[in-house]
């Protein structure tokens, strides 16, 4: 964490690499918390998006905690290597799901990520998940993280989940990550695992776009 900020509140925030995430832990740092990041090594089909997150902490400052689990069912081209990853259509919304979807990983990783804030006597939990320009997952839309509010004080926890960017386009969470300083040159969004972005899949789609709308070249590419 940035040492010349006063911190007075902690955070724990779900960092995955890609810009979403990483826009998100700067925005937590910039309101004052205290922050430390939850890595999933969950079977995904590459690891890069896993050393994008940690150079990440690393570089703001922010603790580490990976956690490792198997997802045995499957069930998502993010988890079969043998899968072929779908192209992103221009100007369309699938009719269903894309493949790319893993069933029930926001919710697992929220599960985990609570257990330990309230471990660690967070004040939050934060999540870069965005409803606006995205492939059309349940588990990133507005409603789902109210209900998952809602929850918790049924539940009497005090930790509260922060979504933030759930209602911005990637323009505009382009335009506030390189207000705040984020190093996008370190972030990995590609849901291929290549010596550089595929470029055609929906999460390098809706980068590129993001960039190209907020007239800011990717310091990634």
């Amino acid at each position: 964490m940035r040492k010349n900020q006063k911190q007075s509140k902690s955070a724990i925030v779900l960092l995955s690499g890609g810009l979403d995430s990483a826009t998100v832990l700067y925005y937590a740092l910039k309101r004052g918390y205290s922050c430390r990041c939850l890595l999933f090594d969950y079977g995904q089909r590459h690891k890069k998006e896993l050393a994008a997150a940690e150079k990440i902490a690393r570089g703001a400052g922010c603790p580490v905690q990976k956690v490792r689990i198997t997802l045995p069912w499957g069930g998502s081209s993010l988890l079969d290597k043998n899968a072929v990853l779908p192209h992103h259509k221009k100007n369309s919304r699938p009719a269903a799901l894309p493949s790319t979807y893993v069933p029930g990983r926001n919710t697992i990783f929220l599960s985990f990520a609570l257990s330990y804030a309230e471990t660690t006597k967070a004040d939050a939990l934060f999540i870069g998940a965005n409803a606006v320009d995205f492939s059309g997952y349940p588990d990133c839309r507005p409603g789902y993280y109210g209900a998952w509010n809602a929850l918790l004080k049924q539940l009497g926890v005090s930790v509260r989940i922060k979504s933030p960017l759930v209602r911005m386009t990637k323009a505009q969470i382009v335009r506030l990550g390189v207000r705040l300083g984020v190093p996008y040159e370190n972030t990995w969004s590609c849901y291929g695992g290549g010596g550089k972005p595929c470029g055609n899949c929906d999460s390098c789609t809706y980068r590129a776009r993001g960039f190209s709308e907020a007239k800011i070249a990717d310091p990634a590419l």
